[in-house]
C-alpha cells in the first residue's frame, strides 16, 4: 500500500502515516491543504461544537472527544483560501474516515454497552449475538460517515477513527 506522508511525519519516523492529523470536513488533499491553509482560525470559531482544534503547526485537526462532527459546513464557509472547499459537482463525502472498534470495546470483554449504536444516526453500528451472550459490535462501513459521534460517547475510547476503510469488526 502506497501512502504519501508530510514532512513531519518522516521526520517524526512515522513512515507508514499512522499519526497523520484528522483534517475538518472537505478538506482538500494534505499537501494542497498544506499550502493553502493560512492558519487564520476562522474554522475554529466557526464549529458549533468545538471540534476543530489548533494541531500541529498550528494546522486546523479535528478533536472528537466530547462531540462528533454533523457536517454543518459552517467551516468550509468561512474558508477563504478554500483548503475546506465543498464543490458540489465533485464532492460525493466529506472525508474518507471511517470508524473501527478496538478489543477493549466493552460489549467485546462482556459488559452490556451499546452506546456507539445508540447514538449512530446512520445505523452503521449494529450487535450481532454470539455465544455466552456476547454481543459483538459491528461496523458498516459503507453506512459510517466517519462523523466522530461513536468515539465521544465510548466510556473506554475503543472506537477508532481513522481514514481508509478499516476492518468492520474487532478480531
Amino acid at each position: 500500500m502506497h501512502r504519501n506522508i508530510n514532512r513531519s511525519q518522516f521526520l517524526s519516523g512515522d513512515f507508514k502515516g499512522v499519526h497523520r492529523s484528522i483534517r475538518p470536513p472537505w478538506a482538500v488533499p494534505e499537501t494542497l491543504f498544506v499550502e493553502r491553509c493560512t492558519r487564520c482560525g476562522e474554522c475554529l470559531n466557526a464549529c458549533p461544537h468545538g471540534i476543530i482544534k489548533e494541531g500541529r503547526g498550528k494546522f486546523p485537526k479535528l478533536d472528537f472527544a466530547l462531540h462528533g462532527c454533523d457536517f454543518c459546513r459552517k467551516c468550509v464557509e468561512v474558508c477563504e483560501p478554500k483548503a475546506l472547499n465543498y464543490d458540489t459537482a465533485t464532492v460525493t463525502s466529506p472525508w474518507n474516515l471511517k470508524a473501527a472498534i478496538l478489543p477493549a470495546c466493552l460489549s467485546l470483554n462482556a459488559v452490556v454497552c451499546r452506546s456507539c449504536g445508540e447514538v449512530c444516526e446512520e445505523r452503521a453500528i449494529s450487535f450481532k449475538l454470539e455465544l455466552r451472550g456476547v454481543a459483538r459490535p459491528n461496523v458498516n462501513t459503507e453506512s459510517c460517515t466517519g462523523c466522530g459521534e461513536c468515539f465521544a460517547v465510548c466510556p473506554v475510547k475503543a472506537v477508532e477513527i481513522s481514514p481508509g476503510d478499516p476492518h468492520s469488526e474487532a478480531a
